[in-house]
């Protein structure tokens, strides 16, 4: 099995990348499944702005940025993990630029039987209903694309390292690779 994580946090050393981590290695010390981590903060996505040129041509976004990279690799994974910081109520502006991009092989997406789980962590405590919009849009997500939704983890952790002393985080995210 193939499994993408798509990181959608610019602090390389926060509370988000660590659960990168820690869900990363948990899927390779007990399922041998092949993990890749693509940190979409640091690649070149512009906005999907609907041209619809993507449906004309194949699937391909006609943007010059690094689009088709990423899609390619959502394509060829069996299960995605999409992990992010609350920002403003939802996902990061470049995590969401990703989904929206979607759009282009949304068809492709259709016909591949994929698992998803997403994870979040706000400086807000639980519960919040920014969690659930969060946890609410992908599942809407899975449902229009007929993927199984595995997980939803939602964290408060304000400052960067707080994640890691929670007990209760780091055995959930551990073991997150169950649900696979």
């Amino acid at each position: 099995m193939k499994v993408l994580i798509l990181n959608g946090s610019p602090r390389v050393n926060g509370n988000t990348s660590y659960a990168v981590k820690t869900i990363a290695d948990g899927i390779k010390e007990n399922t041998g499944h092949e993990v890749e981590i693509i940190n979409v903060t640091g690649l070149k996505v512009g906005g999907c702005i609907a041209c619809d040129a993507c449906q004309k041509n194949g699937g391909d976004c006609i943007m010059k940025d690094d689009t088709k990279n990423v899609i390619d690799k959502v394509l060829e994974a069996d299960a995605l993990v999409f992990a992010s910081p609350v920002y403003y109520f939802g996902i990061s502006s470049q995590l969401k630029a990703i989904l929206d991009k979607f759009h282009s092989r949304s068809g492709d997406f259709k016909r591949r039987n994929k698992k998803l789980g997403v994870f979040a962590v706000g400086a807000d405590e639980l519960p919040n209903r920014q969690y659930d919009l969060i946890n609410d849009q992908f599942g809407c997500v899975c449902e229009y694309l007929g993927w199984e939704k595995v997980f939803g983890l939602f964290y408060s952790a304000a400052d960067p390292g707080e994640l890691s002393k929670s007990e209760k985080a780091v055995k959930e995210l551990s073991e997150a690779w169950k649900l696979f």
